[in-house]
């Protein structure tokens, strides 16, 4: 009989299907969303009263979900709700394959294999809020129900982050016990964190011997979560090293070429020195490799050259040449070069001039140009950017956007909850900034709880709508503080050339929309200079 009444059940969740795709034909209207909603509560109502209690209770929170949110339905929660029935199902092993449109897996706008984040949990209503928050942030989020269904996934690719519950049908400490199975077969790399009930010593020391880069009890505090993965994400994942070589010998740059980049490091050649100016604006190199002896210009008077100018002050030089008078290579030392390399270089002591240069140059860029809470470029960094960007923009005729957002009523955060947490909540979005945007893009904290991003080759309309899925995205996180919950918006204002015909008035400009965005009620995006709000 019960397995009569799951055919009937699955009919239901077909119809839900059918709803869903009216929906979203209709541009997500709230009528179609109301008979969304009642598709669900018959199934939640059929379900419940069959003793399908599991299935029952996830049609239900789909039911609130777009009761809750009727004039305005959004289809990623909806998409996760459904997503938590067509997991119910899944485990009764009755939904047929061909009628699952829907998998439990929420997807950046751009798959990248760099931001995958598994959650195993067999809590699917708190897996899926929590995927749901992480999601906001760009990564793409898989969930699984079961302990066994991680190790066959794992065999595809290894994410950023496993979050591992602790409590399983199979004991109370079988996450952390599959977690020792697993790293006997693939390392003890995996990157995990627990998350669980469970506040007690003995559960919090299980999970350190297993292994765990941190544990986090439920609810998951997303910021603090967010944190500890972002900065793994960086010692996994860090951004390759850049060199610029400038040789007239092409045989030789690419000899040079050819042995940095066996080790990973990225390289650009140039061999005729006037496009050196270009180069350095393009390729953001983390050193230069200089050849002492050019025709036209000399490698002494490019490094003078390069000094000169205030953005590449501390760039690394490094000088290039058979020459083997000491004095004449200490002289080139003193006129702008960091060292001096004899040619013909053997690959090891290239290469450990180089990586060793480029790591002290990194960590000082990071003291001197990083905002110290948020790791975003500092005021005066972005300011000088800016300037950059709109030179590169005139010089090129393309476009480019600037959006000035600034946190709203961030000083009753501060007062509600702590600056602790004001901190946390900072952080929080200069992640999402970070994660969500192009490595073109570049974000800088302008002040307090203003943030200020430039967005080369981006249209005005463009950049708004981008910001707006930002603004929304955010507002959507969940922040915690003492086990209290509480959501924060921004404002934003756009400006872009060519649509702002003055280049060097575009940070104005944006300021200004800005300062119309919270005029119009806060948590929303203007663009100047109409003062319409993007929607």
């Amino acid at each position: 009989m019960s397995t009569n009444y799951l055919e009937f059940l699955v009919e239901d969740l077909q119809e839900i299907h059918r709803k869903m795709d009216e929906l979203l034909a209709s541009k997500m209207a709230p009528e179609k969303a109301a008979a969304l909603s009642q598709a669900a509560h018959r199934l939640a109502g059929a379900a419940l009263s069959a003793g399908f209690n599991e299935i029952g209770q996830a049609a239900r929170a789909l039911e609130n979900e777009i009761r809750v949110n009727a004039d305005s339905p959004d289809f990623e929660r909806i998409h996760i709700r459904i997503a938590v029935v067509e997991n119910a199902f899944e485990r009764q092993r009755t939904i047929p394959g061909d009628i699952r449109q829907f998998q439990l897996t929420f997807h950046t706008k751009e798959n990248n294999p760099n931001q995958l984040i598994h959650i195993v949990d067999d809590d699917l209503n708190q897996a899926g809020n929590l995927a749901d928050q992480i999601s906001r942030f760009g990564y793409q989020v898989k969930v699984f129900p079961c302990l066994s269904d991680l190790r066959a996934e794992l065999k595809k690719t290894i994410p950023t982050a496993i979050l591992m519950d602790i409590v399983f049908p199979e004991g109370e400490l079988a996450g952390i016990e599959e977690i020792r199975s697993l790293r006997e077969e693939f390392g003890d790399s995996l990157p995990v964190f627990f998350i669980s009930v469970r506040t007690d010593t003995i559960a919090r020391i299980q999970a350190i011997r297993a292994g765990g880069k941190g544990y986090f009890t439920k609810p998951v505090d997303i910021d603090a979560l967010m944190d500890e993965i972002n900065n793994l994400d960086i010692q996994i994942d860090p951004q390759p090293y850049r060199t610029l070589i400038v040789d007239d010998s092409e045989i030789q740059a690419k000899t040079n070429a050819m042995h940095l980049r066996k080790f990973g490091i990225e390289t650009s050649i140039i061999t005729k020195a006037e496009a050196v100016l270009d180069e350095l604006d393009n390729f953001h190199p983390d050193i230069v490799l200089l050849d002492l002896y050019m025709p036209d210009f000399s490698g002494l008077e490019l490094a003078q050259m390069i000094r000169q100018i205030k953005t590449y002050v501390g760039l690394p030089i490094v000088f290039l040449s058979a020459e083997a008078d000491r004095e004449k290579q200490l002289n080139a030392v003193g006129m702008g070069g960091d060292d001096f390399l004899t040619k013909p270089i053997k690959p090891d002591l290239l290469i450990a001039a180089v990586t060793s240069r480029i790591e002290r140059y990194r960590k000082l860029q990071t003291l001197m140009l990083r905002d110290g809470l948020t790791g975003l470029l500092n005021h005066t960094t972005i300011r000088e950017n800016l300037a950059q960007e709109i030179n590169r923009a005139g010089r090129n005729n393309q476009p480019l956007a600037v959006a000035m957002l600034d946190i709203d009523q961030f000083k009753n955060v501060n007062d509600t909850y702590g600056h602790a947490t004001g901190d946390k909540v900072l952080r929080s979005l200069a992640q999402m900034l970070s994660l969500r945007l192009r490595h073109t893009d570049l974000i800088g904290r302008y002040g307090g709880e203003e943030f200020l991003i430039l967005l080369p080759n981006t249209t005005q309309t463009e950049a708004a709508n981008l910001m707006d899925e930002l603004r929304d995205a955010f507002s959507q996180v969940v922040h915690i503080s003492h086990e209290e919950e509480f959501r924060v918006t921004f404002s934003c204002g756009v400006a872009a050339y060519p649509q702002q015909s003055e280049l060097a008035t575009l940070s104005e400009a944006a300021d200004r929309a800005l300062y119309e965005a919270k005029r119009q009620g806060r948590n929303r995006v203007v663009s100047a200079p109409s003062f319409q709000p993007e929607r």
